[in-house]
């Protein structure tokens, strides 16, 4: 894949770019829509010349409305706007992903994601566990869709609603509290103890990571910069 705004900083014009797209024959290109921190896919529309320079030009997904014919500025009504982090288009020109910061939900439904609608498929459930088994941290990886999804749809009485609309104050102290029992648990040497307010942590970080919308892959690349030193 190439990235849009590296290209054009690298001298690439508008008109090459365009260029570069493969247009459909009503002049649209399908763009997938991924959140930048947790990676989930959260909707595919259409875009076409205009609404891809507005995205462009303003930062925020425009996009091409094929059953009303007409540009729509995602969020201009719902405020569920998406702040883009990253453009890019596949190697035969004719897909765009782009990368974003999403506010609240993206779907219509007031889901966090258009596709929530799941199809079994044969084999699923026995692949789980090797899935778990050849990947040690995959539940991080769970747990940081699921923290995404909840900030956007804000279930009632969920507690991690209650984190998000309390703030970012509140997200502090719970990470401090719990780092205090952390503390607290290997000092009494409790390993029972430790696991539970080990597991309280990580949950607490990843909803403060979740809350400066800076994905867990940031934090792996910064490990992964310390070790090769």
């Amino acid at each position: 894949m190439s990235n849009v705004d590296n290209e054009q900083q690298a001298g690439l014009s508008w008109e090459e770019l365009s260029a570069a797209i493969k247009w459909d024959a009503q002049g649209l290109v399908p763009a997938i829509v991924q959140d930048a921190v947790s990676k989930d896919v959260l909707m595919m529309a259409y875009m076409n010349e205009e609404s891809l320079k507005l995205t462009l030009e303003s930062g925020e997904t425009w996009f091409w409305s094929r059953s009303r014919s007409e540009l729509w500025h995602k969020g201009a009504t719902s405020g569920h706007t998406q702040q883009v982090r990253a453009l890019k288009y596949d190697c035969d020109g004719d897909t765009l992903l782009v990368q974003v910061i999403q506010n609240g939900p993206a779907c219509h439904t007031g889901r966090y994601s258009c596709f929530y609608n799941e199809v079994p498929v044969k084999g699923q459930a026995s692949a789980e566990p090797a899935t778990a088994a050849n990947d040690r941290f995959a539940m991080l990886s769970k747990l940081e869709s699921v923290i995404a999804q909840r900030e956007a749809e804000r279930p009632e009485g969920a507690y991690t609603t209650y984190l998000f609309e309390k703030g970012i104050d509140k997200i502090l102290k719970k990470v401090g509290e719990e780092t205090a029992e952390v503390i607290i648990a290997a000092k009494n040497r409790d390993n029972d103890e430790l696991r539970y307010e080990s597991s309280d942590l990580i949950f607490h970080l990843m909803v403060l990571l979740r809350e400066a919308k800076l994905p867990l892959d940031e934090v792996m690349k910064e490990l992964d910069r310390r070790h090769k030193k």
